[in-house]
């Protein structure tokens, strides 16, 4: 049998995602992940290497992942601490592990100085708004009341239509018009932060995906979550497409900005 000469695939990308911190009280903290983010980086082309969310006199140990991945995913979560940006703690703010919090917004900053492929998910697309100036609604029914239910209550499933903004790089993945997409949050981005634009948004006017208005940089935030059982067909596209932009980052990484 004539052995194949064809040249190997070429290597995947490593897709770095941010894992979250749980400390159940009385028992061992340790990190987690929803299992959806690990298959769909899989069946799009990429290979997921989960980031620990590391204490502050380790940060400088996240170089090795930085240095390592083409791509990182800042995954859902908790509400980040609103003291950080100006704004008041209240009693509906349920706030992530600080040392999770800490964590993203110091490997967020990477992110940006390197222009390393981001998507961000739920409280990533916050943390994409709020590292660029922007402000957040940090709970919908109290402070837009205009707002349509965002969750379920319950715990159950809960979905909503948003229209997607024409002439965004999200119109390129998803079609101009409207999409069905799951919702389970109750922020929201208020004040659009510098060098971003709005690609989608629900019907009430809450804002549910943002991107970064450089060309050269692939940042797309997304309210609602893609990598889970309830999202539609259509949002397999994203991580596809996040994929394809971090496997030309690694094969031509940008300059370090300065």
């Amino acid at each position: 049998m004539a052995k194949n000469n064809l040249p190997p695939p070429p290597p995947r990308p490593l897709i770095g995602i941010c894992t979250d911190f749980y400390a159940p009280k009385n028992q061992t903290p340790y990190a987690r992940l929803n299992a959806g983010y690990i298959d769909i980086i899989l069946n799009s082309g990429g290979i997921p290497l989960l980031i620990p969310p590391l204490k502050r006199e380790n940060f400088a140990e996240l170089d090795t992942y930085f240095n390592m991945v083409s791509g990182v995913i800042f995954s859902g979560g908790q509400d980040l601490d609103p003291r950080k940006t100006g704004q008041q703690l209240t009693s509906a703010v349920q706030l992530m592990a600080a040392r999770r919090d800490d964590s993203d917004r110091y490997l967020f900053e990477k992110m940006v100085e390197r222009k390393v492929p981001v998507l961000g998910i739920g409280v990533g697309m916050q943390l994409i708004n709020v590292y660029h100036g922007g402000t957040l609604f940090l709970h919908l029914p109290a402070e837009n009341p205009k707002a349509m239910p965002h969750y379920d209550p319950s715990g159950g499933p809960h979905r909503h239509m948003v229209s997607i903004e024409e002439g965004t790089f999200l119109e390129e993945i998803y079609g101009a018009g409207e999409q069905r997409v799951n919702s389970t949050h109750h922020q929201s981005v208020n004040q659009l932060g510098r060098k971003l634009r709005v690609c989608a948004k629900a019907h009430d006017g809450v804002i549910e995906a943002i991107e970064s208005t450089d060309p050269n940089w692939f940042c797309v935030g997304l309210q609602w979550h893609p990598e889970c059982d309830t999202a539609s067909a259509l949002d397999r596209q994203i991580f596809e497409c996040f994929v394809q932009a971090s496997t030309r980052y690694a094969e031509e990484p940008m300059l370090m900005v300065a």
